[in-house]
């Protein structure tokens, strides 16, 4: 909002090329266009030729319209702060098409360029990368609290059970059929437990992990065979794949273990009687998202995305934002634990999980940096 308000001050065009204007708007993270009075892209920093994957010269020659899907909201917020001679702000507008890529989240704001010039300046922020950050550090710091419990309760919740187990399997022994099945039912409880808290240890297992570069593509095949031959036998896979993506740094168990628990919720959600249930694995190179290391002043690029969408009901609003915390569920008889594991595998390998959810197309996705050779080559 600072930004717009002092593009009103200015009293001169928003960005000359070659000028300090255009070094400034070039040093800008957010996309910023310049739009002249017939709707036509004048100017353009370097985040819009990349968030439109265009050249500056490429994009002085298109309309903002051209940019843009049919009808969006946004041409008009150009027009009407161009009308009013003052700033306007839109929140979460979908820009999706099939040029830019589906679930383009973004915020606008739009202000002229100064007094007495015709021109519009158009920035956009895009709400996922935003929003990356903030749930990087979230689903980290759950991590982290989870991690202190886990060892807790495996140390202080194992030992007893262990004996429970045991008395009672010395009472079934002389029991009678109606007390044995009451036995039966306090070794099955103990069970259950001891397999929940086996799960917490995962949290706590802090040991270093063996790393090595990891083609994603294999590592998705996998995932795709054991769930269609199992709990996803009904549902049709759809595999979008860039050939060329280069490796990632990372435990092969590990991503497996991140992909099968993302496939399996997915075929959860779509349901055993669903009829037309389809699962899509994506793999893509996305340059740009970057984002700083906890403990570190580095920043990290996270170019490949993994993505798993399902045409499932959807996950519910109020739910969103804490998907990654540890018993936050959807599932009657679910745990919670299953996606706060994922978050943390993926925050362990460097990366960060997101999720998008609209009713028949929830998407999961991972950025994580690619492998990078020991003299520097990705």
């Amino acid at each position: 909002m600072n930004f717009t308000l002092n593009l009103n001050r200015r009293r001169e065009p928003a960005a000359t090329p070659g000028g300090r204007g255009e070094a400034i708007l070039n040093v800008l993270p957010l996309p910023v266009l310049l739009i002249d009075t017939d709707g036509k892209v004048a100017e353009a920093n370097a985040a819009a030729e990349f968030f439109f994957e265009m050249s500056r010269p490429m994009l002085k020659r298109h309309q903002l319209a051209d940019l843009l899907p049919f009808g969006s909201p946004i041409l008009n917020l150009v027009d009407e702060a161009r009308r009013r001679e003052g700033s306007m702000n839109e929140y979460r507008v979908d820009i999706g098409s099939p040029r830019l890529g589906s679930e383009r989240i973004v915020d606008v704001f739009v202000a002229p360029a100064g007094e007495g010039d015709p021109h519009v300046v158009l920035m956009l922020q895009e709400r996922t990368i935003a929003e990356k950050i903030d749930r990087q550090l979230t689903h980290r710091g759950a991590a982290r609290s989870i991690s202190a419990l886990g060892s807790m309760l495996a140390h202080e919740i194992k030992n007893p059970l262990s004996g429970i187990r045991g008395a009672a399997q010395l009472l079934e022994m002389s029991a009678s059929d109606d007390d044995r099945r009451l036995t039966r039912l306090i070794c099955d409880e103990t069970d259950r437990i001891v397999k929940l808290v086996d799960r917490f240890e995962d949290f706590a297992d802090g040991r270093p992990v063996e790393r090595e570069p990891v083609n994603i593509h294999a590592v998705l095949e996998h995932v795709k065979r054991l769930a269609a031959s199992g709990f996803a036998r009904h549902i049709r896979f759809i595999e979008t794949y860039d050939p060329s993506l280069p490796p990632v740094m990372g435990n092969r168990d590990q991503l497996i273990q991140v992909f099968l628990n993302l496939v399996k919720n997915a075929a959860e959600a779509i349901g055993p009687d669903a009829v037309d249930g389809e699962i899509e694995l994506t793999t893509a190179f996305r340059p740009g998202v970057r984002i700083t290391a906890p403990g570190s002043r580095e920043r990290v690029s996270l170019p490949l995305e993994f993505c798993v969408r399902d045409n499932g009901p959807g996950v519910p609003d109020d739910l969103i934002r804490h998907l990654f915390d540890p018993f936050v569920t959807t599932k009657q008889s679910g745990s919670g634990l299953g996606l706060a594991l994922v978050a943390k595998i993926v925050g362990d390998h460097g990366g960060v999980i997101e999720c998008d959810s609209l009713p028949r197309r929830t998407t999961f996705r991972v950025l994580m940096p690619m492998h990078v050779a020991r003299d520097g080559r990705a």
